[in-house]
Parts: structure tokens; C-alpha cells; sequence
């Protein structure tokens, strides 16, 4: 017989850190709901996440590449699962509340727009300019409190304040700082961000030939993980991971949890390898650049001409039109966005221009 949902939560904690994020949680939703009958209440959150619009978009947004040049490069989609898998592991390992992580993890890049960080420079540059600006972090909040929804009873996923705010407090080295110290389990999924990225970063880079093994030979942890590969018989990128996710254990779970200092000045040199080898390569950029392009585009012509899409979300919102052309066009995937922007009239999409 099945033990009740109070029972198994208790039993569960008592598995946790005492620094750990209870299951049952403490901050509650922002609209008190009764409790599902076997579900905890991160594994709902987890649930709503997953089947959101929002999420199945993903699939079709850049992480470093546009997508369509190749089918095993790394889209939003296969980085969050590859962050929230590393989350997830992380979080077990040093006792920390893992559906709260993973809920962190798989909702932490919902509101990146088309044409990765590209397209997120667009988006802010173009909403500078309407007194306002664009972050993909508090994109990401917007969307589950506010423009993806699943009941008629509440706006948004209403989902548990813990994951709110995992969600405003998560941040990388790509992002703007962050008032407040962030649940162990939000700094968990920073750095399975970092983690994620770096790895696949590497893999995917060298699958397009941007640098070869060696080129990278010259950065010591490449040098310190590419032994450890050859002697375990496994991936660089695998060798990698397992090196930067050993030293968090070897830290631990101290606030902040963070990379040890020696292995923090190894990976900003890795990272300054990927920035001038890969993100400013010159068809990375040249795709970049495209993006930006796209994405400007479409803001200023939704802005000047009607739309049915972006009067419903002014209608249903009530934000101001800038705000919805925001919203709007960020929700596009990489395609949907080209292919829009293509058949707008000449002066406001010049096809000619690749």
C-alpha cells in the first residue's frame, strides 16, 4: 500500500541537509492550492514547467548556433535538460532539495529569445530605447507568473516562491548581478549552467571546426582532462564535467557553493578561449549579427503595424504595446522568427541583406 503524501514527505526530508530547502517547501505558492495526491510539491512545479508552451519552444531557440546548421548541436532545449541532469545530481549528491534544483533548472531559460545571446542583446537594445530593457532572467519569471498559464483559476503556472525565486536570483557569468544571497539549490543550478555550457560549449565547437584538440591543448585543464580521458576511456566532455562537477563536492555545500579558487582561474582561462575561438568567430558572429538583425526588425515593425498576437497579449495583460512586441517576439523560435521577418514588406525586411 502506498504511505500518504504527509508520510513519504517526511521521510523524505529526513534524507536532506539541514541547510536544504524542505520538501514540502516553506514560502508556498502565490495562490494557496490544495496538495496533489501523490506528488511533492517541486515535482508539480516540475510537471507545469514541462508541459508549458514556453518549454516546448526550446527546442527550436539557438544556444551558440542557429539552429538548422546541423542536427547535434546544442539547442535551449538539450542545454536546460543537460543542466537540470547536472542539477539534479548535484543536488543529490551534496543532500540539497533535488526537484527544487531541477524546477530551477528546467525553467531557467524560458525566456531567452530567437538567436541565443544574440538575439537577447537585440531585445535589450530595442527596449532601452522605450525608456525599459530586456533580461532573459526576469523573461523567464514573466512568463511563469504571467504569460504561460494552465487553469482559468490564477495568471501564470503558480508555481512555489522557492522556484520564483530560484528564477530571479539565477544568475552566470553572462548575466547582470542579483540583490541577495540565492537557495543553495538556485547556486547549484548556476553552476550546472556553467557546467553544461562549458562542456558542450567545447564539444559542439569542435564538431564545427572552429579549433581543433590542438588548439585547445594549450589551456591546462584541457591538458589536465584530456589524461584523465584518455585513461577512463571517455569523452573530453564527459572528463570535463566530472572535473569541474568533483570540485564543487570537494568544496561542498558552504554558502556560496562555488568552484574552488585554483580550478576558478583554470576554467576563466578555458572560457577565454571559448570567447576568442568560438562566440567571436567570425561565422558565429556573422549569424549573430543576422539574429540581431531579425529580431530588431520584427520589434519595429509589430510596434508600427497591427497585429492579432500582439493585441491579444495587450488585451489579456494589459502592458503597454512595447512590452507586448517584447513578449511577443521573444517567444519566437529561430525559424519562426527568420521566417516572419522574411515576409514583411521590403522597407521593413530586406531579404537581400544575409
Amino acid at each position: 500500500m502506498i504511505k500518504n503524501l504527509a508520510q513519504r514527505i517526511t521521510e523524505a526530508n529526513q534524507l536532506l541537509a539541514p541547510y536544504a530547502v524542505p520538501h514540502e517547501g516553506t514560502l508556498g505558492r502565490v495562490l494557496p492550492e490544495p496538495p496533489d495526491a501523490t506528488r511533492f510539491p517541486f515535482q508539480r512545479d516540475r510537471d507545469r514547467i514541462i508541459h508549458s508552451r514556453a518549454f516546448r519552444r526550446l527546442k527550436g531557440k539557438t544556444q551558440v548556433f542557429i539552429s538548422g546548421v546541423g542536427d547535434h548541436y546544442r539547442t535551449r532545449l538539450t542545454h536546460t535538460l543537460e543542466v537540470s541532469q547536472i542539477s539534479r545530481d548535484m543536488a543529490r549528491t551534496l543532500g540539497l532539495n533535488e526537484d527544487l534544483a531541477e524546477c530551477i533548472a528546467l525553467a531557467h531559460d524560458l525566456g531567452h529569445p530567437p538567436f541565443g545571446h544574440a538575439g537577447e542583446d537585440a531585445l535589450d537594445t530595442w527596449m532601452k530605447t522605450h525608456g525599459s530593457g530586456f533580461e532573459h532572467n526576469q523573461q523567464s519569471l514573466r512568463i511563469v507568473t504571467t504569460l504561460d498559464h494552465r487553469s482559468s483559476q490564477y495568471v501564470g503556472l503558480n508555481l512555489n516562491k522557492e522556484v520564483l525565486e530560484g528564477l530571479m536570483k539565477h544568475r552566470t557569468p553572462f548575466d547582470k548581478g542579483a540583490e541577495g544571497p540565492p537557495s543553495l539549490e538556485a547556486q547549484i543550478v548556476n553552476l550546472a549552467d556553467e557546467i553544461a555550457y562549458t562542456g558542450h560549449d567545447v564539444d559542439d565547437g569542435l564538431r564545427a571546426q572552429l579549433f581543433s584538440l590542438e588548439d585547445l591543448s594549450s589551456v591546462p585543464l584541457i591538458q589536465e582532462v584530456s589524461q584523465e580521458a584518455t585513461e577512463n576511456d571517455t569523452s573530453l566532455r564527459g572528463a570535463l564535467i566530472h572535473k569541474l562537477v568533483s570540485d564543487i563536492y570537494t568544496v561542498g555545500a558552504v554558502d556560496p557553493v562555488e568552484f574552488s579558487e585554483s580550478l576558478r582561474e583554470k576554467l576563466d582561462a578555458l572560457r577565454g578561449f571559448l570567447w576568442k575561438n568560438m562566440y567571436l568567430h567570425p561565422e558565429v558572429l556573422k549569424k549573430a549579427n543576422r539574429g540581431k538583425e531579425i529580431v530588431i526588425g520584427l520589434c519595429d515593425h509589430f510596434l508600427a503595424s497591427s497585429s492579432e498576437k500582439v493585441d491579444e497579449l495587450i488585451q489579456k495583460h494589459g502592458c503597454e504595446r512595447f512590452e507586448a512586441v517584447k513578449d511577443y517576439v521573444c517567444g519566437m523560435t529561430d525559424d519562426f522568427a527568420a521566417t516572419t521577418f522574411e515576409a514583411l514588406p521590403p522597407q521593413q525586411g530586406d531579404a537581400s541583406v544575409h
